[in-house]
């Protein structure tokens, strides 16, 4: 059974280096994945930090524009950090993305590494699932200009200082005022995101197949405000009232100190990640198995 994908890119995780235990152990897995792909037919490329940090030199290398350029298929060894940061990347490439997880928990990075080769290889040959998911778009406005840009999958965040009280936050949608909020800090969550900071913020869990974003306060002061589901195509707007030494997250990337008068707009995003899973995966398999729904059930 000879895979349908030609080119097959291969990253692993973006903090793992060779000189540690984790990097041999990430070095021999990646290696040992090279491997069994070109045994299906694939030209296998590294990612080239990747490359870098493992010391992986045997392989040819490509950094991201080339994978998104050259390669059909991404396949991500780690946890749902790399896959995080790898599939906003190659999201305006449209190229599919398959998780092995070397993680904790792997919402996104679903197949375990001890079953790849009995996973892939059905896959390979093009029985999957296909799971489309939606990027925000987030830029940082001061004074009437952009002064920082970046594309989220889980959640735009804005956050308190580390040493000062609440902050006061107005929001808008679509233009509209909805309300000045005193809080810890605000998320607005994709559904990929809703498993991650929303959930631990109280919000619920949205089906990745629901177009919405969920708009989540943390610790706020008053109680009746609670988190709210929001339609995708909405544009929301958090302004800095009041509160020193704000911070905004998108996923990874952060700006911090953000001033009075700052505003953080939140748009959906004209790319989207696609993931590839095994034939007959459903999105309730995953919270049943990172969730533990099941347990203690006789």
């Amino acid at each position: 059974m000879l895979s349908q994908f030609r080119h097959v890119a291969l990253i692993g995780k973006y903090q793992t280096t060779g000189t540690s235990a984790a990097g041999a152990s990430s070095r021999k897995s990646l290696d040992e994945i090279a491997h069994y792909l070109m045994d299906q037919g694939c030209e296998v490329v590294i990612e080239a930090d990747t490359a870098a940090n493992t010391g992986l030199s045997n392989y040819t290398t490509l950094d991201v524009d080339g994978i998104g350029t050259h390669c059909d298929l991404a396949l991500v060894v780690g946890g749902d950090g790399t896959m995080l940061g790898i599939g906003r990347q190659l999201a305006r490439y449209q190229v599919p993305l398959i998780g092995i997880n070397s993680g904790r928990l792997g919402f996104i990075t679903d197949i375990r590494f001890e079953q790849y080769t009995t996973t892939l290889a059905p896959m390979l040959a093009g029985h999957y699932e296909v799971d489309d998911r939606a990027l925000m778009r987030a830029r940082v406005m001061r004074d009437g200009h952009c002064v920082f840009e970046a594309e989220a999958m889980n959640d735009v965040v804005v956050n308190r200082g580390a040493t000062s009280g609440m902050v006061e936050l107005r929001v808008e949608v679509d233009g509209h005022f909805v309300a000045n909020q005193r809080a810890d800090g605000l998320i607005i969550a994709s559904p990929t995101g809703s498993t991650a900071y929303a959930m631990s913020a109280g919000g619920p869990l949205l089906h990745p197949s629901i177009a919405a974003w969920v708009m989540v306060p943390i610790a706020p002061h008053t109680l009746s405000n609670r988190p709210i589901a929001l339609a995708d195509s909405a544009r929301i707007a958090i302004e800095i009232v009041a509160g020193r030494d704000a911070s905004a997250n998108f996923d990874m990337q952060s700006l911090a100190s953000l001033m009075h008068g700052d505003r953080i707009e939140v748009t959906r995003s004209q790319h989207k990640v696609r993931f590839l899973h095994p034939k007959g995966w459903t999105y309730f398999d995953t919270l049943r198995q990172k969730m533990h729904w099941n347990e203690g059930v006789a």
